[in-house]
């Protein structure tokens, strides 16, 4: 598992990490029932304090995407689909929110918009 931490963003590292095992799970890299490595494991291979890992692991419990059993590890949920799938709605709802504000500031209209959004979505 690649997790990358940069210092040159304003994003704390616990959310960094958060952010990039989300991605992880949600793109199908990390399967349900697939162990993540354990937090001292993380946090050496990445350079960071495991109380940060700590931190970005109880946020990702929280959220449903990985339950923690003592003396077991860590897994990505197997009963996460549902929030996986609000997740990508939520961030699809993002990237067409930025799409809907660009096509208003050019003079795009709603019905150019969704001809475009058509060809996008079937492959044409």
């Amino acid at each position: 598992m690649d997790i990358i931490i940069s210092s040159n963003v304003d994003k704390p590292i616990y959310e960094q990490i958060v952010s990039q095992i989300k991605a992880l799970i949600m793109d199908g890299t990390l399967k349900p029932g697939e162990s993540i490595p354990a937090m001292r494991t993380l946090a050496k291979a990445i350079h960071v304090s495991v109380l940060t890992v700590q931190k970005a692991y109880e946020q990702l419990q929280k959220d449903g995407f990985i339950e923690m059993t003592i003396g077991r590890g860590s897994f990505v949920s197997a009963s996460n689909k549902d929030f996986i799938l609000e997740e990508q709605k939520r961030l699809i709802e993002q990237h067409l929110q930025i799409v809907a504000d660009t096509a208003k500031a050019h003079g795009i209209s709603l019905p150019e918009l969704t001809k475009l959004l058509t060809i996008f979505y079937e492959g044409e």
